[in-house]
């Protein structure tokens, strides 16, 4: 562990849809997170996921809920697309320290909640040429809640920015672990 911070928490990392515990970048934020100090978890949820989008909603959230309380506090969870989505959802059901947001999808077809999650802080990070999740609802949330948000020329995958979506991360926990400590 690296002595530059004396908190140890977990974060927990979430796949999207159509991905797994290994993707890129979950892989990329975990090896930030444990390069400063940080346990990690990346639950797999690829038997949720053959529910489809709506039917996979619940069984991720409460899998993530699940794998939250047998982890080190403080909690981050962190995820894209789908993960973002029940990141989001999981917060408000666990005391959590953050939440960072790669390519939010603000509502999930048939799925009759929108995004929500708990007051923390938060970051977003999210594609202008997102084909799947229009930007515009992921920045009006983010501008609702005034939490910072990080626009990038890319699509849904932001395949062209996982190193400067790392540094980001790494910035994140640092400035949470500013206020924890």
């Amino acid at each position: 562990m690296n002595a530059e911070f004396d908190m140890l928490g977990t974060v927990i990392l979430s796949h999207g849809s159509d991905s797994g515990p290994d993707a890129t970048k979950v892989s990329a934020l975990a090896k930030v997170a444990e390069e400063i100090g940080w346990q990690t978890q990346r639950p797999d949820f690829r038997e949720a996921d053959k529910f489809g989008h709506a039917g996979s909603v619940q069984p991720r959230v409460e899998k993530l809920v699940a794998v939250a309380r047998e982890t080190a506090q403080p909690l981050v969870l962190a995820g894209s697309s789908m993960g973002a989505f029940v990141s989001g959802l999981a917060s408000l059901q666990l005391p959590c320290a953050g939440v960072f947001l790669i390519a939010l999808p603000t509502m999930i077809p048939r799925w009759s909640q929108r995004f929500d999650m708990a007051n923390v802080p938060a970051m977003l990070v999210h594609g202008f040429k997102d084909e799947l999740c229009p930007v515009t609802a992921a920045a009006q949330f983010a501008s609702a809640r005034g939490i910072s948000a990080l626009l990038l020329p890319d699509d849904h995958r932001l395949a062209n920015h996982v190193e400067l979506i790392g540094q980001q991360f790494r910035l994140f926990l640092q400035r949470l672990s500013a206020h924890v400590a």
